[in-house]
């Protein structure tokens, strides 16, 4: 009897003494997610964009080429400055001129983010782990670019500014992080420098614990001109929405921006612009964008998205959609009192975020 007494009680110490360990074990993603479960109370919502045109090009044997890489960050943070939840993405802008100062490229061109183009993208050939970049950016996805995004989102997910900051990386910006370099590949001194930027810029609008977060960005080139007396300019102008959204389906805060990013080239096919000059959005600008003057509520530029953003707030996704318009602006009176400008992309990258938001 002693002895089965004996054994009885050693199988239970040993039953104990493995289940801590496993609770020891836990991968860092794991604690994340158990984290970001248990947050209550309120939420602020933040958004980043950094573009750079670093990559543009003179003519030379092929077409000059004006590129403007924007990397976009939106996230959601607790009380504690701990991330809730990451999304990342990214906003390649090709436009292509001749030696004559022509532009190659359609006006009409729809640009897709990486997110977006999800396999289309192509590193997975080029990736050593085959990954694509949105799912690097989405935490649910698997795969291409997108895959190792969503990878390193879900990492800072339940971490600090700080904590984030201070990730290992080697000289060309990689994680030296045995458990982080095996799901990203790429750089991620770029989407570090986001995220710092995205929980700098978050403000308490409404969003509470539970709530789900979604990214919406919409870019065309339809202002971009062919050199003549003057220089041409190949334009990248992108708009950003971020939501978060409850499960209701219901916004319960948003937040706008926009970039109007130029390449200017000459009518050789010489670019003329600083590619080294810090690009701003509307947001950063505030007043120097210089819409007051000529706005006829006296309104600049991210009061008016603001405005816009606050009216949204509380409403579904139909409802956004449902907002009327004319020539491009609200006809509603009680919005038409904060908005003047065109709102057709704001509701376009509303609703697209609010999409996304799972």
């Amino acid at each position: 009897m002693k002895k089965v007494l004996a054994l009885g009680l050693s199988l239970s110490l040993a039953t104990v003494m493995f289940a801590g360990c496993g609770s020891d074990n836990d991968s860092s993603s794991s604690k994340a997610d158990a984290g970001a479960k248990t947050t209550t109370g309120s939420l602020k919502t933040g958004l980043a964009v950094i573009s750079k045109t670093g990559s543009s090009k003179d003519v030379s044997d092929k077409d000059g080429l004006a590129q403007i890489d924007s990397t976009i960050v939106a996230v959601t943070v607790d009380k504690d400055g701990k991330i809730v939840e990451c999304i990342i993405d990214a906003a390649q802008t090709k436009i292509n001129f001749d030696a004559t100062g022509k532009l190659k490229t359609d006006l009409k061109t729809e640009f897709k983010t990486k997110n977006e183009l999800g396999d289309n993208y192509g590193m997975k050939k080029a990736s050593k782990i085959g990954k694509e970049w949105y799912e690097f950016a989405n935490p649910a996805a698997v795969g291409e670019w997108y895959e190792q995004a969503a990878a390193f989102a879900k990492y800072v997910t339940g971490k600090t500014v700080d904590e984030v900051k201070g990730i290992k990386l080697s000289d060309d910006g990689k994680a030296t992080d045995a458990d982080l370099s095996t799901s990203v590949t790429v750089s991620i001194a770029g989407y570090i420098e986001g995220i710092e930027k995205a929980v700098k810029n978050s403000k308490e609008l409404g969003a509470k614990a539970g709530d789900k977060l979604g990214l919406g960005i919409v870019t065309n080139i339809a202002k971009s001109k062919d050199a003549g007396e003057k220089d041409g300019i190949a334009q990248a102008y992108s708009n950003y929405g971020v939501v978060t959204v409850d499960n209701a389906g219901k916004i319960t805060s948003a937040t706008i921006d926009a970039s109007q990013t130029n390449v200017n080239f000459s009518k050789a096919g010489k670019i003329t612009s600083d590619l080294t000059a810090q690009n701003m959005t509307k947001n950063e600008l505030g007043d120097e964008y210089g819409m007051k003057k000529a706005s006829s509520i006296g309104k600049e530029w991210y009061e008016q998205a603001a405005a816009f953003s606050k009216y949204v707030t509380g409403k579904t996704l139909d409802e956004v959609k449902g907002i009327k318009v004319e020539d491009g602006k609200a006809t509603d009176t009680d919005l038409k009192a904060s908005v003047t400008v065109g709102i057709a992309d704001y509701i376009a990258v509303i609703s697209k975020a609010v999409g996304t938001a799972k």
